[in-house]
């Protein structure tokens, strides 16, 4: 059976049990169960553990974003440079094409306005965030992609179907309804890069 790693922030952790259940019997679905990626560089060390435990694997969807774009206060500016941003989803890239896999990036989806919002993961973080950003930091991002000849699942278009963007009550996560489809959408996006009916 084919092994898909789901990497990624609070995003990707509120849509990864729905994504193991949709594709359960046709690939195994490895994700963190108990902590989010964050930034990039966390994800990446995510990424190690979770190879060491599971040896190698055949895809990685990823996506980040809301975390190393997040505003520092005081200094008015992202956590990360859109240039950091980049590195760190190429060592991403790096490490999973070592491992094998192949990869799939989900960009950062929209937001209904700017503000704060807590990581209702666990980590105790809050975020400022900013539309200008996302769009920004997804164009980074694609750049990047494209230069890698990586897939993209464009999870932002995806939710902009929707008025609110799908965004719950913190204008940062998703509703049940943008969960599920998130996931359905995710999950379609690992089939067919696994060819896989």
């Amino acid at each position: 059976m084919k092994k898909v790693i789901l990497l990624g922030d609070s995003i990707k952790a509120w849509y990864a049990k729905r994504v193991r259940e949709l594709l359960e019997g046709k690939c195994e679905v490895i994700f963190s169960e108990s902590d989010n990626g964050r930034f990039t560089y966390y994800s990446l060390h995510q990424l190690c553990s979770l190879l060491n435990e599971h040896g190698k694997v055949d895809l990685v969807h990823f996506n980040n974003g809301y975390w190393d774009m997040t505003v520092m206060p005081f200094l008015n500016r992202s956590i990360f440079s859109l240039e950091e941003y980049q590195h760190g989803l190429r060592r991403i890239i790096e490490l999973s094409r070592a491992a094998g896999a192949d990869l799939i990036f989900a960009t950062t989806t929209p937001l209904p306005s700017s503000g704060k919002a807590e990581d209702n993961t666990g980590t105790g973080a809050s975020f400022v965030f900013e539309q200008e950003r996302v769009i920004d930091f997804n164009n980074a991002a694609l750049r990047v992609m494209k230069e890698e000849n990586i897939t993209i699942n464009d999870l932002y278009e995806v939710c902009k179907q929707d008025k609110n963007f799908y965004k719950c009550e913190d204008n940062l996560h998703h509703t049940p309804e943008g969960n599920e489809v998130l996931a359905q959408h995710v999950a379609a996006a690992i089939l067919k890069k696994l060819n896989i009916e």
